[in-house]
C-alpha cells in the first residue's frame, strides 16, 4: 500500500477514528496487525483507496467475530521467536518492514510489526534490524519471567529465514562488511555469544512472521494462522483462556 494518487477523503476523522479502533482491536487480533500498520500510514492524507482497505479489513473482522487468542494450559515455559523483514516494503521510503512473534510454550504473546527507522542496503541487513528488535523484547520478556521466580532453561530458539543474516549473527569476521549497521544491532551477536539465543533456520513457507511483514494469498494466511494462533471459537474449556 503506498501514497494514492487516488482522490482524498472531504473528511479524514472517520478513517483515523477507524484506525484507532482497528488498532486497539490488534492487541488482541495478531492476524490484522500487518493490515493496521499499513493503514496507520495515511491518516495524514487518507485517499478513498485507503478508507476501501479499511472496511475490508472491517468485513474480515465481521466474519471472524467469535475469534481470539486461545492460552492453553502450559506444559512448558520454554520461549521461542520468530522473526522477519520485508527489504523495501515501503514504496513511497524503501524502508523495509520488521516483524516478529514470540511463544511461551505454545501460548502466543508478544508480536510486532514495525517500519524500520533508516533504509536497509540488502536483504541482510533488514533481516537483522529485525532480528535485533526481536532480541530486545525476548530481553524483557526474559526479566520479567525472572522476576515471576521462572528461570529459562537453555538458549531461546530464535527462527529466521535468511542465512545471510544468522551468518552475521554467529560469525565475527563478518565485523568489516556490516559496520554500517547501527551499534544496537551487535546486541543480537551478544546475546548469540552470552548463549542466549540459538539461531534456526526456518524455511519461507513455514516462517510465521511472515504474516507481520507481507501481504499473503487467502492460502498462505490461512495456512500460517492456523499454525501461529489458536483462533477458535469460544468453548468454555476449564483448562483455557480465551482472550
Amino acid at each position: 500500500m503506498h501514497a494514492s494518487d487516488d482522490d482524498l477523503l472531504d473528511d479524514p476523522e472517520p478513517f483515523r477514528r477507524l484506525v484507532g479502533r482497528l488498532l486497539y482491536l490488534s492487541f488482541t487480533r495478531p492476524d490484522i496487525s500487518h493490515g493496521v500498520q499499513q493503514l496507520s500510514q495515511f491518516l495524514q492524507r487518507p485517499c478513498r483507496s485507503h478508507w476501501a482497505a479499511a472496511t475490508h479489513l472491517v468485513r474480515y473482522l465481521k466474519g471472524s467475530s467469535t475469534k481470539g487468542l486461545f492460552f492453553p494450559m502450559l506444559n512448558s515455559l520454554q520461549l521461542k521467536a520468530f522473526c522477519d523483514a520485508d527489504w523495501a516494503a515501503c514504496p513511497d521510503t524503501q524502508r523495509s518492514l520488521s516483524g516478529f512473534c514470540i511463544f511461551l510454550g505454545p501460548a502466543f504473546i508478544s508480536w510486532k510489526t514495525k517500519k524500520q527507522c533508516t533504509v536497509s542496503r540488502s536483504s541482510a541487513e533488514a533481516e537483522y534490524r529485525s532480528m535485533a528488535a526481536a532480541t530486545c523484547e525476548l530481553k524483557w520478556i526474559s526479566f520479567l519471567l525472572r522476576d515471576f521466580g521462572i528461570a529459562l532453561d537453555g538458549p531461546i530458539p530464535f527462527h529466521c529465514d535468511n542465512q545471510a543474516a544468522l551468518h552475521i549473527m554467529a560469525n565475527p569476521v563478518f565485523h568489516e562488511r556490516t559496520k554500517h549497521l547501527d551499534i544496537d544491532c551487535h546486541i543480537v551477536r551478544n546475546c548469540y555469544k552470552e548463549g542466549f539465543l540459538e539461531p534456526v533456520f526456518v524455511r519461507s513457507n513455514v516462517q510465521l512472521a511472515d504474516l507481520f511483514t507481507k501481504s499473503l494469498s487467502s492460502s498462505q494466511f490461512s495456512s500460517l494462522i492456523g499454525i501461529l494462533v489458536e483462533l477458535q471459537t469460544v468453548t468454555g474449556k476449564e483448562d483455557a483462556c480465551f482472550l
